[in-house]
């Protein structure tokens, strides 16, 4: 059994849906890949074909839910809500098996998270480009990610007391 069994939230897939854009005609990507909807990939994908918002939200849901199963499955540690919806949304952009043999994944597996969200910066290339709009979606990614981890505390501040006259 898994350590975790998140669901996407909708903060995740509005990160995603926000990330990816939704376009209803089949693209070609930066790296030349056939592409529609919400970033769907895949051998349906061809020139000249077009889908309905619908079909893309759709197809969005069943592409998003292998990518959280494959999150929850791989990462062997606990994970809070936020983390999860980070990696899922960075899992879905690069590949589950990107992901599997990454340095990100041994880090986390490590309880090392430190280290894991420093990765996320190393991925924004695409064609053998680095890619702005790949490098602000490993911004918001990772700081989705943090938005879990605490804070360094405080240092202790001196209290003073009153003494009555």
């Amino acid at each position: 059994m898994s350590v975790n069994n998140f669901t996407y939230s909708k903060s995740g897939l509005s990160l995603t849906e926000s990330c990816e854009g939704c376009r209803c005609e089949a693209y070609q990507d930066v790296s030349g890949v056939w592409t529609i909807g919400y970033g769907h990939t895949g051998p349906d994908v061809h020139a000249g074909l077009c889908i309905t918002e619908q079909q893309a939200e759709d197809l969005l849901a069943h592409d998003i839910s292998g990518s959280a199963a494959f999150v929850n499955q791989a990462v062997t540690v606990p994970l809070t809500q936020d983390e999860f919806d980070g990696l899922v949304d960075f899992v879905f952009n690069i590949g589950t098996g990107a992901f599997a043999k990454s340095t990100m994944l041994a880090d986390l597996n490590a309880s090392n998270f430190t280290a894991a969200a420093a990765q996320f910066q190393l991925w924004d290339h695409a064609g053998g480009k680095v890619v702005a709009a790949l490098l602000q979606r490993r911004n918001e990614e990772a700081q989705l990610f943090e938005a879990a981890q605490p804070a360094t505390a405080p240092a202790e501040t001196e209290t003073t007391q009153s003494v009555p006259a």
